[in-house]
């Protein structure tokens, strides 16, 4: 479970990120890069999709400075994903709130 955010971190079981990163429900993926910065693509997200996860979170940041697109939004929620997008100050939140009794995958921005 993530204990904690704050801009730039993110404690989850007692281990701090000071990068952004995906949570799946069986490993982390850490200094999780997008190929254009602030606008999230379909590559970016590739491993999640084939996960296949039943909800799908995104935290665009501490400002929500992030962008999903309404193309990508409606490839994700296609696929029957529930698809919740959040600054990254709620979405952990959420996670916290659905991960336990979901498959949930989740994708956080740390800063901006």
């Amino acid at each position: 479970m993530i204990e904690d955010y704050t801009f730039g971190s993110i404690i989850i079981d007692g281990n701090q990120y000071h990068a952004d990163l995906k949570i799946f429900p069986d490993h982390i993926v850490s200094n999780w890069w997008r190929k254009e910065g602030h606008i999230l693509n379909l590559n970016d997200i590739e491993d999640v999709l084939e996960s296949k996860p039943k909800i799908f979170i995104i935290g665009t940041g501490y400002s929500g400075l992030l962008k999903v697109g309404d193309t990508l939004r409606n490839h994700i929620t296609s696929q029957g994903i529930l698809l919740i997008i959040e600054k990254t100050g709620e979405a952990w939140k959420s996670y916290n709130k659905l991960a336990s009794n979901q498959k949930v995958v989740a994708a956080f921005h740390l800063t901006c």
